[in-house]
């Protein structure tokens, strides 16, 4: 199965970190809005599939198939091609630092596909968790479907709105991100969709199950607990999730991603990018191949 190296990765990421700079504002917005519901579609599987499983019973493990189920968000949003702002904070940020992206675009890029999303995610849980009665209500029968999906809803919603301090939430949305990035970075590597699923599932599985906190994922989370009429969730609560999410997120990925791999892999070697975008070879591989032919046969 062919890959690239890290030092390769590090190249293809500055690469798309510079085509998403480069999109008009029109395709930032419309790429975000369909990553936006993505991310729910795959928050919206998630509570279906593990509502019903008691801790008490269970264990952990329904967060284990929570997480599971939810790759498929970024999975989609990666090999169908969409704009989501959290693996955005990598890719831009790179873009940046090897000055082939402006701070104005840059800026732009997060503005927009923050907005993007936004509506991308409060569109499905409008539309298509609330009101076509997936997610069920706190009419629903007890004991239905509806019943389990609202409790489990709810249970996500406040965990995340009202039990977490903003500490928490920003800490929380630091390792997620960190997780996020890592997934978006592998998946650079591999040259095969299997293989880009594959290096996707497990940070994005690892995230879900550990609780921490993904800005979009929340855009849907909370919102759609507020429409669902969840008790004790005010706009308030999302609004202060949603901040500290956001910056912890950006933390994780530009800090933990962004930075420690252009420190490893693209500091001092800007030849590793060109302005055409054309991958070139590493500066180690350029010294060792010099090397080799100085030495001459012995």
């Amino acid at each position: 199965m062919a890959f690239k190296t890290p030092d390769q990765i590090a190249t293809a990421a500055v690469n798309a970190g510079v085509a998403k700079a480069n999109l008009t504002p029109d395709r930032m917005v419309a790429g975000a809005i369909l990553a936006g519901g993505y991310i729910a579609f795959a928050g919206m599987l998630s509570v279906v599939v593990t509502a019903g499983l008691k801790a008490d019973t269970w264990g952990n493990l329904p967060t284990l198939i929570f997480g599971a189920v939810f790759a498929a968000g970024l999975i989609m949003v990666v090999i169908a091609g969409s704009e989501l702002v959290t693996g955005n904070m990598a890719l831009l940020p790179l873009a940046l630092t090897s000055r082939r992206a402006t701070p104005g675009r840059v800026a732009m890029s997060l503005v927009l596909v923050t907005f993007g999303n936004l509506i991308g995610a409060l569109l499905v849980a409008y539309f298509f968790a609330v009101k076509t009665g997936v997610i069920g209500s706190a009419h629903s029968a007890a004991g239905s479907a509806g019943a389990l999906t609202f409790a489990k809803l709810a249970a996500v919603a406040k965990g995340k709105a009202v039990t977490e301090t903003g500490l928490q939430i920003f800490l929380r949305a630091v390792g997620c991100n960190w997780l996020v990035c890592l997934a978006v970075w592998m998946a650079y590597a591999a040259e095969d969709v299997a293989g880009k699923i594959l290096a996707i599932f497990f940070p994005i599985m690892a995230f879900v199950a550990l609780g921490f906190d993904h800005v979009v994922a929340n855009m849907f989370f909370l919102p759609a607990a507020m429409f669902a009429h969840v008790p004790g969730i005010g706009i308030g609560d999302v609004v202060h999730n949603l901040v500290f999410a956001f910056v912890g997120n950006a933390v994780g990925g530009g800090l933990f991603v962004a930075g420690f791999y252009w420190f490893l892999y693209l500091r001092g070697r800007p030849q590793l990018t060109t302005p055409e975008g054309i991958e070139v070879t590493p500066a180690s591989d350029v010294r060792s191949k010099a090397g080799a032919h100085a030495a001459g046969p012995r």
